[in-house]
């Protein structure tokens, strides 16, 4: 069963990773990309990776910024399922 991380845990897990910040129990990235069409692209790659781990986070597009949002909302914080599909999404920006 997935469990939630402590404060401490959640602090440092935060740390190891590139743009992401803590907001209360959500880990939160926003990146700018080159183009509308090239936001909406990212978003797709990034579904497709969510479901394939069933585990969505909350997008918000605006124009070619995008902010990402990942919580396990059914525990009601921050698991490692949160900061796996971080690390994801950080290797698909990374490539993009």
């Amino acid at each position: 069963m997935t469990e939630l991380l402590s404060d401490s845990a959640a602090d440092e897990a935060v740390r190891t990773l590139s743009g992401w910040h803590r907001e209360a129990e959500t880990i939160v990235r926003t990146v700018e990309l080159p183009s509308f069409p090239a936001a909406i692209e990212v978003v797709d790659r990034v579904a497709e990776l969510a479901e394939a781990a069933d585990h969505h986070p909350d997008i918000d597009i605006r124009w070619r910024t995008l902010t990402f949002r990942l919580s396990t909302h059914y525990l009601g914080g921050l698991t490692e399922r949160d900061f796996a599909l971080a690390r994801q999404i950080d290797a698909l920006l990374a490539a993009t």
